[in-house]
């Protein structure tokens, strides 16, 4: 019952906090009102916080990379909201993925979710596909494909915004991993390592077509292939139509993104 209304507290604020579209509406810090007369007992727990976005690195210009957690399951989910700044089509998605969690019931007791806002913020600042350092961070992570070189970095995680992500993956240790893309003139969900059934389900709840990594051009040093194939843990990377509505975006792919995180 406390959990429940926990989650319902949580779910109001991030509801009034995301009318911007921005995931740093939700920041403020607020004290609410008993949910109800029990919740007023001298033995009920404290008043409900919301959760509160706290930064685990910097970006080449020193912006803050920023993560949320939700939830308190035993199922390990990672959402990160954009890895190239000139990708930005599921920026809603990011900024309203808190409260639809918190609003689906069940969710956060089945689910601790982690969320990445933006693995490149300096990208999305500069609307460039690369960091400030002009890597691709998307190729600079230790899969057994890496391969270093102009547009990849010296060496793998010599950028900082790939360590950071690096790191949160590890710590975590996703049972799902959805890396949101964009791509021009197509829309699909792409899967490596064990995520097929995942990848179908999404497509089912969404209508998008499902790619496998190994039917579209080799990715050295990319996510995908470091979680999914050197680590082999399952990663979804959901490709939106660049120039799409980010709007639309999130309505379309809603239900989809909550059946995989939250499962069964």
């Amino acid at each position: 019952m406390v959990r429940a209304m926990r989650a319902v507290a949580w779910f109001l604020v991030f509801a009034a906090g995301c009318v911007s579209g921005s995931p740093g509406g939700i920041q403020k810090r607020w004290r609410g009102q008993p949910v109800d007369a029990a919740a007023s007992r001298a033995d009920a727990i404290e008043v409900a916080q919301p959760p509160t976005w706290r930064t685990i690195g910097k970006s080449v210009e020193g912006r803050p990379l920023r993560v949320l957690r939700l939830g308190h399951g035993p199922r390990k989910a990672l959402w990160v909201g954009g890895i190239h700044g000139d990708e930005r089509e599921g920026a809603i998605a990011t900024a309203e993925l808190p409260a639809a969690f918190l609003a689906t019931p069940g969710a956060a007791d089945k689910v601790t979710l982690t969320i990445l806002e933006d693995a490149n913020p300096d990208g999305s600042a500069a609307g460039t596909r690369a960091n400030k350092n002009g890597v691709d961070l998307n190729r600079n992570y230790p899969a057994k494909n890496y391969l270093p070189g102009q547009g990849r970095g010296d060496k793998a995680l010599d950028q900082p915004e790939a360590k950071a992500l690096h790191d949160l993956v590890l710590a975590v240790k996703p049972d799902v991993l959805i890396v949101a893309h964009a791509w021009r003139g197509d829309t699909f969900i792409n899967f490596d390592g064990p995520a097929e059934q995942l990848a179908e389900r999404f497509g089912r709840a969404s209508g998008m077509r499902v790619k496998p990594s190994d039917k579209i051009a080799p990715t050295p040093g990319s996510l995908g292939s470091w979680v999914g194939h050197t680590l082999r843990w399952p990663i979804l990377t959901l490709e939106y139509l660049r120039g799409s509505d980010r709007q639309e975006n999130w309505q379309k792919t809603k239900a989809a993104i909550l059946a995989v995180l939250v499962g069964d």
